[in-house]
């Protein structure tokens, strides 16, 4: 007993057209963005990576030309996915699955390996008859296409291991055949993930695997532009030859051109359909049967859902609407809290962290003491010389840990990393029998000797 039906293995044939050329031109620049932007070079100074676009996993840092996030900073992380999700959902609303079609990964290593497919096996009809049965024809185009897929697959993984190292000494070393065995392990592994999705997953990451195929529908309305079929036009729809009239019928002709060039194998003239990408080249298609009948283009289009049901079809498209006015907003909100919170960032953070065994420890004069690990990070890349004094109270003490040429006077942090101080801060007996509170806060202030530029910490003393 067969439960599922088995998923056929589709055959999309070439297509030439606007949207074809427009989707051609896309993948080359995002192509060029992917493997050529870890070779940018930017300046940061001395003792920083001067690779522009840079995740530091040994550091725990990531540069992104002017940005430096550091692992306590992960929050700008979540502000900058927060604003691509936003962006998507207000890219969704006005044109679907836009991304989809056109800028996604799986879409756009997907249509290279089809095209590479296609230049060694031929188009849609060829391919069929190669697999109908085994020869030698078959094998020596078979094995050529999935050697051109492993060399593209394995450019794949270089490119992407080349965000987490320095691009340039990384091609050197790889050339002269001088690697890290952990950098040749990611290679191979998200070369192999390329190879399995783009070559064999394909349509099945669209339809069953990505999540956003499963909600974007409710991020549509009638006026998000979407790819449909007019059907008051198409129907009915029926076989042409040459010469016969369109009275009485549709302007569809029945030709599937446009379901055997879809890279997931849908009909969209049965409407929209979750494994719609939008990618457009139904579009292409058809609009080349309908110039060679002589028929208006336009039959399968780029349209809105409430201009295709009106009696007389008005506005295309609104682009500005009650929804985008929303997502517009929050999206130039929260650009504009990250903006201000990258721009404002400090460049000096400091942490106090008391000891909890023992939380305080009487003195043989009846003060009390509390220990604190006094953390001072410096995110500048010069070492930097820093003073620590007590601001309030007054009467409190402020004791340290003898290193050697390390004092209140005097804590050196080199530059781009972090440094723990131990410090005793003592409060005398009589300033506590007039404060009966067994927490006091403690004021520090820490001094920038290169620049005098402070910095203030607020700490609490426990006395009882």
């Amino acid at each position: 007993m067969q439960l599922f039906e088995a998923k056929k293995r589709l055959y999309p044939q070439k297509v030439k057209g606007k949207i074809r050329n427009i989707k051609s031109i896309l993948n080359f620049v995002f192509l060029t963005i992917f493997f050529l932007s870890p070779f940018i070079r930017f300046e940061r100074g001395n003792g920083a990576p001067n690779q522009a676009i840079l995740i530091d996993l040994p550091n725990s840092k990531a540069y992104f030309f002017t940005i430096e996030i550091w692992p306590q900073e992960v929050f700008y992380l979540a502000g900058i996915l927060i604003i691509a999700a936003i962006m998507l959902f207000f890219i969704t609303s006005l044109f679907g699955r836009v991304w989809c079609g056109y800028a996604c990964f799986q879409t756009v290593w997907t249509d290279i390996f089809i095209a590479l497919e296609r230049f060694f096996q031929g188009d849609r009809n060829e391919r069929i008859i190669l697999d109908r049965k085994n020869s030698f024809k078959k094998i020596y185009r078979k094995s050529l296409t999935h050697i051109s897929w492993i060399l593209v697959s394995f450019a794949t993984g270089f490119g992407f291991v080349c965000y987490f190292n320095d691009a340039i000494i990384l091609s050197k070393n790889f050339l002269s055949l001088y690697s890290n065995i952990t950098v040749f392990g990611w290679i191979l592994g998200v070369g192999a993930m390329t190879y399995v999705m783009a070559g064999f997953a394909r349509e099945h990451v669209c339809t069953y695997m990505c999540p956003y195929s499963r909600f974007q529908s409710a991020m549509f309305d009638e006026n998000t532009l979407v790819i449909s079929y007019d059907e008051k036009r198409g129907e009915p729809r029926g076989k042409h030859k040459q010469g016969d009239s369109f009275e009485n019928r549709g302007d569809c002709i029945d030709c599937k051109q446009c379901v055997v060039v879809c890279p997931t194998g849908i009909d969209i003239r049965k409407g929209l359909q979750m494994e719609c990408i939008a990618c457009g080249l139904c579009i292409d298609a058809c609009d080349n049967i309908m110039e060679k009948i002589n028929r208006p283009k336009g039959l399968i289009r780029y349209d809105t859902e409430k201009h295709l049901t009106q009696p007389i079809p008005q506005n295309k498209f609104k682009a500005f609407r009650l929804r985008t006015f929303y997502y517009s907003l929050i999206l130039i909100v929260t650009c504009g809290l990250l903006a201000f919170k990258l721009s404002t960032k400090s460049l000096l953070e400091i942490d106090a962290i008391p000891d909890r065994n023992p939380i305080f420890v009487t003195l043989s004069d009846g003060s009390i003491r509390n220990g604190y690990s006094i953390k001072i990070m410096n995110k500048t890349h010069d070492n930097k010389t820093f003073s620590l004094n007590i601001e309030s109270p007054q009467e409190a003490i402020i004791k340290m840990q003898s290193y050697e040429d390390v004092n209140l006077e005097n804590l050196p942090v080199s530059a781009d990393s972090l440094k723990t101080f131990k410090i005793y801060v003592i409060l005398p007996k009589n300033f506590l029998d007039e404060n009966e509170e067994d927490r006091i806060l403690v004021n520090l202030k820490v001094t920038d000797k290169s620049n005098l530029a402070e910095k203030k910490i607020q700490m609490v003393f426990i006395s009882k």
